[in-house]
Formats: C-alpha cells, structure tokens, sequence
C-alpha cells in the first residue's frame, strides 16, 4: 500500500471493514443440514479456483468458481456459501501464483468475494425469488450480474488508483470482456439445479468437465486477445522505429537536430497530456515532434546549416520545409492527425506565421504546442548563427510572445513546467546516433554521363580587355604567391607571407589562420582589424562560423563573423566585422585548419574569391604540413619528452645567451642545480610509472614557482637546473625554500608520503665563473655537499653558500 493515495487506503480499509464483517455474521449463524453436499460442493469449488486465468493489461486472475457460487445460492445457505466463495478465493490467491501474495491482498481478495456472495446471495433469496417465482433462469441471470459487478468493481477501482489509470478503462478492459461466461455460467447452475433435484446433488461432480471447458475457452480466448496484443504492440513498435529512422534522415541533414528532436518530444507531449488531449492526438503529437522538420530534406544544406542571417531569398527557400514535409507525410498514411500539425508549426497565434496564415483556434492545438516548445529549445540551445540562452531568459522570451506568436493558453503551462520538463530529459539521455558522414568510396571512377565542366559562373560589367588584363594580374599573383609559400619552413613565417600576398589578390580587413587541435579550433596566425578578439578565439569543430567549415569541408561565402565572437569567455566582446571569407585545409592525413578572411562591408566577398581561394588551398596547406612536422621535429630535439621542459642541449644554448647577455648588461646570473632525493625509492616501492609522474609533477612546481623569465630545465634522471637572470643569494636562499616545499608537496600527491626532498647547490655569475660549464660544475659540487648534510626543517638540506654571499 506505500505510495497510494489516502482515498485508496481508505477505500481498501473499508472493504475489508465490510467484507469481514459479513464473514463474520455468516459464520456465526452456521447452518449445514447436509455437511456430506457441502463438502463436496467445498472441493470442486477449491479445485475450480485454482483452473485460472491471467487477466489482459494487469497482474491479475480470474477462476470460475463463481458457479459454484451461483449453484450455492439455489441449494446452501448463506453461512455455507459465503464459506465457499472465501475458501475458494484463498484457493485462487495461494494455489499456483506466480508471485507469492501477500496478506494484504489475500484479505482484499476475501473481503471482495464475502461482499459480492453475500449480495448475491440477499438479493436472489430475499428479493428476486418471492416476486419471480418458476422463472428460475431470469433470477440467476440477475444475480450473476450482480455478483460479477461486485467481485470485479472493486479490484479494478484498487488497480486504477495504484496503476493511476481511469476506473472505467480498467474495468473494460481487464474485466468485462469475461461478463457473457456469469451469464452462460448462471444458465448452467439452474441446469445443474435441476439435475440436482432430479438426480441428487452427486451430480455437481459431473459438471467438472464443463468447468475445464469454460477454463479451457477462457485461455484460449486470452491466449488469442494477448497474440494480438502482442501483434499490436509489434507493430505500434514497427511505426515508432520507421518514425525515428525518419527523423534520422532529418539528423544526416542538419547536425544540431538530434537531441532538438528529443527535447521538444518530450516537452510536447507532456504539455499535451496536461491540456488533456486525447491518445490519437497524442501520437500525432509525438510523431510530429520527430518528423516537423522533415520537409528541410528539400532544402539545400548550406541555407540549412548557415551560420549567419538568411536573405530573403534563402528564407523563402525555408519557407517551404512545412508544407514539404506534409506533403511527405501525407504519404505514410498515419492513422492519427500529423501532416496538419507538421504544416502549421510555423503558424502564429496573430496570423502573421506561414506557411497559410493561420490565426488563433484555426491553427491545430499539436502545432500550437509543437511552435512554442520549438522555440523554447531553439533559443536556449546552441546554432550556428548565435549562442544559446540560459533557460530562464529563453522561457521570458516566449512568454513575451503570448498572444502574438504562441497561444497563451499552451504558454501557461510550458512556463509552468519547463524546469521539470528539463530535469526529465537531463534525467534520461538518450545517445546521439552516430552516422558515416566522413566516409570517403574509393570505387566509381566518373558518373555514366561524364563530368561536367567546371566554370567559374563570374559576371563582370566591364569589358573584355580589362578581363584579359584582370587574368594576367591574378595569374601573375598566384604564381608569386604559390613560389613564395616553399621557401620557408617557419610557420610563423609562411603564413605571414600568405597573409601580405593574399591581400592583393582578395581585399580584406582581417585575417585568421586557425590550426586544428584535438576538436577545437585555435588562431594561429591573425592580422588586421579585430586582432585581439580573434587571436582570444577557441572553436569547438562544428559550431561558429569557422567551426562549421572544418565539421562539413565545405567553405562559405558570407558568413556571418559574429557568431565566431560568441566562443570567447567575455560575451560583450564583439566585432565589427560584417562578412566573412572562409575555406577548410584538407591535408593528406585530414584537417589540419582553416582559413578564414573578414571585412567590414556586407556581403563583401564573391563567388570569384572564393575560386581564387580555393585555387591556393592545396599549396598553403601542404606548406602549412612542412611548417607544422618542421616545428614539431625542432620541439622534439630541443625538449624532454616526459616533461616537456628544455633539455640538456636546449639549456647549454639558453645558457651560452644568457651569459653573453649579462656580460652586456653587467646583471648577475644564478645557477641552480637542483637533484630529488627518495626518487630512487619511489621507483623501487611504486614501479616506473609511478616515477614519470613524480617527475611531471615536480618539473610542474618548479616552473609554477619560478618567474615567466626563468628557466627551468630537465638535465637527466632527476636532476634539474633553473637559470635565475638578475639573483641575489637572499632571493635564491628564499627561492630554494620554495621549491622545496612545492616539491615535497608534489610528492605526497603522487605517492600519499613526503618521499620526495630537493637537494640544491647554486652558483653566480660572475663570482663562481664566467662561463656556462664553469657555472654548472660549481652549482652541482655545492648540490652534492647540501646532499650530505641533514634536512633542514623537514624538506630542504641547508642550501650551501658561496663565500662571497655570506659577505
């Protein structure tokens, strides 16, 4: 009984109040004038109950030993009947169940039967039989009626309140699909009556065979009702699958739908249910939330995914995805409204919505609740024209179009709900499918009928002297550009080259180079206007302008530069920029970046910069590779692997610097070498492994404890050495103290236990030496005596001091 109402409880304790109450009076005026017929009819009663039958939609069964019940009302009295039926019920609840019953049940399930037998009972001996006398059949017909409604009213009134389903529908359903065998069961009892009298009550025995019969067409009948059940579900199932392999179709087409399709389900239906829609409504309901945007098929993919405002011409291209849709729909021939819904989802409340103007009632109540669910989540959720809204600011928003865009009424309750209509889809995830969009068939050479022949579709307005000339000048530039873009092997250096040239074949008023990294985009190279805000930029693949070039390969012409804006920590920080110019690189071995132009005017670039574009793609990307595996190569020899600090040969070339600068500048110079004392037990106790992280994690302390300008470098093993510019002793002394601590500290991280210790030994320019070799043999010989003596204060040896210091 935990989680039923208080009417349920209290419903469920009156029954068994009556019901036992009853039982109780019954047996207490116990009369058997003939035990050996009591019994007997007792037996076939019990064995009857136990041939049951499961019950359609609920955990539930139903016997037919109520025959026996009805023959008991001819032949027994009262006590003796109401100790059949209960004894019958017990039978039914304990006698092959399934699941094990609980007292609580088998008491409501005795209850129930003592109520129904005795009113039965009551009304035929006491009220039908004085006034229908020798019309014997009538009066069990009336009485099977009774007891039938009394003995399945209320267990379907229990299972419609725990199941929180409708009274009625319950008892449809699950019960009164067994009303004729009460009443063919009442016409048997009078003719067992009747032999009875004739032949003695011996005879109920041979009414056995007839109960196995009725048992027999009882399971048979449900055998039949569950296979088409089941057949239904099958195909309900079939429907919803081809439903959602549609809206996959749709997800092939624009990227961001998926999870829009499942939020907006989810939200729509659950609108829907509270608005009491009827279950064909609602099936049409959640079908169109999946198929709504299925007419985009027809629409091309760059007007689709564009991220930047349509023009009008591109709008009335979009225009057209309702009724497409519809029309498509139209096709499947659902059994429930769809295509109505689909083809107003984009009416308004006002009347100014397309695609037929609808206005107020006239617009279907799915497509009502479908458009303002729809722009609920297109607002809060991430485009590629602009970023998404925190939920509250979303849900004001459309609440500001009630009684405009949305019907105020659907409104009410979306702002009512939206919160846990939220926690609901978080709470249930559902994983995105995963298509072969970057799937590349080597097989077929060329279509049947040939390719067709490139052209670059340029209009201009003057003559064709002055295209001649115009060629010449971009083919010279092009040529210039391509020589010009090999010679150089620094990155740096190449795209500042591509950046000058590139300007005077396509004007622009900045440049952005960005180079791919793991499944962001990151500015390598950037001039002109908006400088600062580009180079600030990380772009997730697939989202922004540039970020949508990279996901689909495909360059766009125009796009909108401030959706790039929108991935930056400060969202106030806009540009001024207008359009923008941008093509994917494609290496031999995928994307490695994109190159992307902007300006101040709108719609600045042309179909012809954009051919001029793609013409150099091939040759920027490949220098870009060299550039890249270059830089990587010259990285590798100058850094240690495991921690990425300078190596040994790095550190010699840093330091060679370094020197001849302060003999310049007269600045002194520290030198510190610096070695890990347990680091060999760690090794031992813990394994290799354990040992590489110690080591990543000290050389990441020394360098968070050291200045931007500092040095810090991985001689071998575990020794390290920090170049400190312009350090006097006190400040190194203060210095070695902290990275001491930072690296016992460092220790315990990896090993739970101050294991690690930090031996250091320093050296200055000019006093220890003047040149790099120098410098390092007397840092390190000071190391090694600081190793020898005891720890001072628990992590750092007493750092030993060049006599000149102490002065």
């Amino acid at each position: 009984m935990q989680g039923m109402s208080w009417k349920a409880k209290a419903y469920i304790g009156l029954t068994l109040l009556t019901g036992l109450t009853v039982l109780v009076l019954g047996l207490t005026r116990w009369d058997c004038p003939h035990p050996a017929r009591f019994i007997g009819y007792l037996l076939v009663s019990c064995i009857a109950a136990g041939l049951k039958v499961r019950l359609p939609g609920i955990a539930g069964a139903l016997s037919v030993n109520f025959l026996f019940i009805l023959v008991g009302m001819i032949e027994l009295g009262f006590s003796e009947v109401l100790l059949m039926g209960c004894a019958g019920s017990v039978a039914q609840c304990l006698w092959k169940s399934r699941s094990r019953a609980r007292p609580i049940q088998v008491l409501f399930s005795v209850s129930t039967m003592a109520n129904a037998a005795g009113l039965s009972y009551w009304l035929y001996n006491s009220v039908l039989e004085p006034r229908l006398r020798f019309h014997l059949p009538v009066e069990l017909g009336l009485a099977a009626c009774v007891f039938f409604v009394a003995n399945t009213l209320p267990v379907a009134a229990v299972v419609a309140w725990t199941e929180e389903k409708r009274l009625g529908q319950v008892w449809k359903q699950c019960y009164f699909w067994s009303f004729p065998y009460y009443l063919f069961g009442a016409a048997l009892a009078a003719l067992l009556s009747a032999l009875n009298h004739w032949f003695g009550w011996e005879t109920a025995l041979l009414v056995l065979p007839f109960i196995y019969w009725m048992y027999y067409s009882y399971s048979r009948y449900l055998e039949r009702l569950e296979r088409g059940k089941k057949h239904v579900e099958e195909m309900a199932g079939l429907h919803l699958r081809t439903i959602e392999a549609l809206a996959l179709a749709i997800e092939a087409k624009d990227y961001t739908t998926h999870s829009h399709l499942r939020r907006v389900g989810l939200y729509a239906l659950e609108i829907g249910k509270e608005l009491g829609l009827s279950p064909p409504e609602l099936e049409a309901l959640r079908a169109a939330a999946l198929l709504h945007d299925i007419g985009k098929l027809a629409v091309p993919e760059h007007i689709v995914s564009k991220p930047g405002k349509l023009t009008p011409v591109e709008f009335d291209k979009m225009k057209i995805h309702p009724i497409i849709g519809a029309e498509i729909i139209e096709q499947v021939g659902f059994p429930y409204p769809v295509a109505p819904i689909v083809r107003a989802h984009h009416e308004k409340w006002d009347g100014s919505g397309y695609p037929a103007g609808l206005r107020g009632e006239e617009i279907p109540i799915g497509a009502r609740i479908l458009s303002a669910v729809d722009c609920l989540d297109a607002i809060s959720s991430d485009r590629q024209y602009r970023r998404a809204l925190p939920l509250d600011e979303a849900m004001e928003r459309v609440a500001a179009e009630a009684g405009k865009s949305f019907d105020p009424r659907v409104v009410e309750v979306l702002a009512r709900r939206y919160r846990d209509l939220e926690k609901l889809v978080q709470a249930h995830p559902v994983e995105k499918p995963k298509l072969s969009r970057d799937l590349t068939v080597v097989r077929g050479w060329a279509p049947a009928a040939g390719f067709a022949e490139t052209e670059d579709g340029a209009s201009h307005e003057y003559g064709f002297m002055a295209s001649i000339v115009s060629a010449r000048q971009e083919a010279q530039a092009l040529f210039e550009l391509s020589q010009t873009l090999g010679n150089s092997l620094s990155l740096d250096e190449t795209l500042s080259v591509l950046g000058l040239r590139l300007k005077r074949l396509i004007p622009y008023d900045s440049i952005a180079v960005y180079v791919r990294r793991d499944n962001r985009l990151a500015p390598e190279y950037v001039s002109g206007e908006s400088f600062r805000l580009f180079s600030s930029l990380e772009i997730p693949i697939g989202e922004g302008l540039s970020g949508w070039v990279a996901a689909n390969r495909k360059p766009i012409v125009n796009g909108n530069p401030a959706v790039e804006s929108a991935y930056l920590n400060d969202p106030g920080r806009r540009t001024s920029l207008w359009s923008a110019l941008s093509v994917p690189l494609q290496g031999a071995n995928g994307l490695i970046g994109v190159l992307t132009l902007y300006h101040s005017e709108k719609d600045f670039f042309t179909p012809d910069h954009l051919r001029v574009l793609l013409a150099i793609t091939e040759k920027i990307t490949l220098a870009m590779e060299n550039a890249l595996k270059y830089r990587l190569v010259e990285s590798s020899a100058a850094t240690d692997a495991l921690t990425g600090l300078p190596n040994a040969r790095s550190l010699f070339l840093h330091l060679d610097r370094e020197l001849a600068r302060c003999k310049r500048t007269r600045v002194p110079l520290a030198v510190l070498v610096c070695d890990l004392d347990g680091f060999k037990k760690i090794n031992d106790r813990y394994g290799h492994m354990q040992g590489n992280k110690a080591l990543q994690a000290v050389a990441g302390a020394l360098q968070q404890a050291c200045r931007e300008y500092d040095y810090v470098a991985r001689m071998g093993g575990d020794e390290f050495v920090i170049i400190l510019p312009g350090q006097s002793w006190k400040a190194v002394e203060a210095q070695a103290a902290r990275l001491a601590q930072l690296t016992e500290k460092a220790g315990r991280e990896i090993c739970r236990e101050g294991c690690l210790q930090l031996s250091i030994g320093a050296a200055f320019y000019p006093d220890d030496g003047a040149g790099a070799e120098q410098l390092l043999s007397e840092a390190d010989r000071r190391m090694y005596q600081a190793k020898r003596k005891p720890l001072a204060g628990g992590t750092l040896r007493e750092l030993e001091c060049p006599t000149s210091a102490v002065h």
